[in-house]
């Protein structure tokens, strides 16, 4: 096999993969090196040209020339005599430099230049895609459904790179069909082993952000800016928007008449609920409005230590907690603030849950807490199947809470 035909046995790998040729001489380049320090513990004594305009390659072997029967190393010493059958001129100690064609390194190490040559091809492949997709991290990515598993789907793009969309990273409603074509954002790319991996996601909120710019022409030229935006992945969404121009109503912009421009995002999110309210940089009007569609009567800020008690009328709790407390909880990302939320009544005799905190273990108070039930009462006048939904707490727990707190107003 000449030089050039060595070559060319890679060429069906390089228009397949796209390495241009520039890289494929480069990789034979160092191929060949690889190839000389196994078969002469060092490259050193040899120069390797390789021509991308003709396609071929040459490999050059320096000796140096000394006198007759004084060669320790025939691979790196040339007799006199030998010298001169080439060149009448040469003298001992001048270098002598010879071709070496590649069929005389052997048949063995011939397969061997082209496994490694393949390897290097093959790194060569993984790094660029590794870079081309490490540049992607964050945008969304089109993929077939290519096999279905326990912990995970794999997809497919159309130039046939690898996705893998583990279940953590499914909207819970998520229901794939092999061949079916589904989106997703590129949230990370590492190595396993020599080949990259990369690894989708539906649940991240940057996933969200990147659907409504492909839906909202205005988000996408920058004339409203998406401030912040935050999910429980399939359930519920809450997003802050803001325009440049005062002019702008960059809420009813993202929603559109009767919900048309949002409600090809909520499909694709199996009917994720999405709530779109317009930024504040004034803390309290962001909560009140981070809390959506009910009624308010004071809320107090608390900068230094990042909370915010929001007092309301016994009848609006339940919907400023929400279903599972996912309004409260959203409340609380969106706005970067812990939200307490107090009832009124017109009897003052409600007592916070924090002044059971000798009666009830930190960490279940702390859960109820979490959903917005912050009062003996709040916990009281919900049923115990509520607040198995709503609190990560077992029956026997709920129960025996509400015993104790039962038990503060029969005193």
């Amino acid at each position: 096999m000449d030089n050039i035909a060595l070559i060319e046995s890679f060429g069906d790998f390089k228009d397949e993969k796209g390495i241009s040729k520039i890289d494929l001489m480069a990789i034979i380049e160092d191929s060949l090196k690889t190839l000389l320090r196994k078969r002469f513990d060092s490259d050193d004594h040899f120069d390797v040209i390789v021509n991308p305009d003709k396609g071929d390659f040459q490999i050059f072997l320096n000796k140096t020339i000394v006198e007759d029967e004084m060669s320790e190393d025939d691979d790196l010493e040339i007799e006199i005599s030998e010298a001169k059958k080439i060149d009448p001129t040469f003298e001992v100690g001048e270098d002598f430099t010879m071709e070496i064609p590649v069929a005389q390194l052997g048949r063995r190490n011939i397969l061997t230049l082209k496994q490694i040559l393949a390897t290097k091809l093959q790194e060569h492949n993984n790094a660029m895609l590794y870079e081309q997709f490490r540049d992607k991290i964050g945008e969304i990515v089109v993929g077939e459904i290519h096999h279905i598993r326990h912990k995970h789907v794999i997809l497919l793009d159309d130039e046939g790179n690898e996705f893998i969309l583990p279940k953590e990273n499914q909207i819970p409603s998520d229901f794939f069909k092999k061949g079916e074509n589904i989106r997703a954002i590129v949230e990370t790319v590492d190595f396993k082993g020599s080949k990259p991996q990369i690894i989708i996601s539906r649940t991240a909120p940057k996933f969200l952000e990147k659907l409504l710019e492909l839906e909202i022409p205005e988000i996408q030229d920058g004339t409203i800016m998406l401030k912040k935006v935050v999910r429980i992945p399939g359930e519920k969404a809450k997003i802050a928007v803001d325009a440049y121009d005062d002019r702008i109503d960059p809420v009813g912009a993202c929603v559109g008449v009767k919900g048309s421009r949002i409600h090809g995002v909520v499909r694709e999110l199996r009917n994720e609920n999405i709530d779109v309210i317009q930024w504040s940089k004034n803390p309290e009007i962001l909560v009140k409005r981070a809390l959506g569609n009910v009624t308010i009567n004071k809320i107090d800020i608390n900068e230094e230590q990042n909370y915010a008690l929001v007092y309301t009328p016994v009848e609006e709790i339940s919907k400023v907690i929400g279903k599972q407390g996912q309004n409260i909880r959203l409340a609380s990302w969106l706005t970067g603030y812990e939200i307490d939320v107090y009832r009124e009544s017109s009897e003052d005799d409600d007592v916070e849950l924090r002044e059971f905190n000798d009666d009830i273990e930190q960490w279940i108070l702390d859960e109820f807490k979490k959903v917005g039930l912050t009062t003996a009462k709040s916990v009281l006048d919900k049923d115990t199947e509520s607040l198995l939904n709503m609190v990560d707490l077992e029956e026997e727990t709920i129960e025996e809470v509400k015993r104790i707190l039962r038990e503060e107003f029969e005193d």
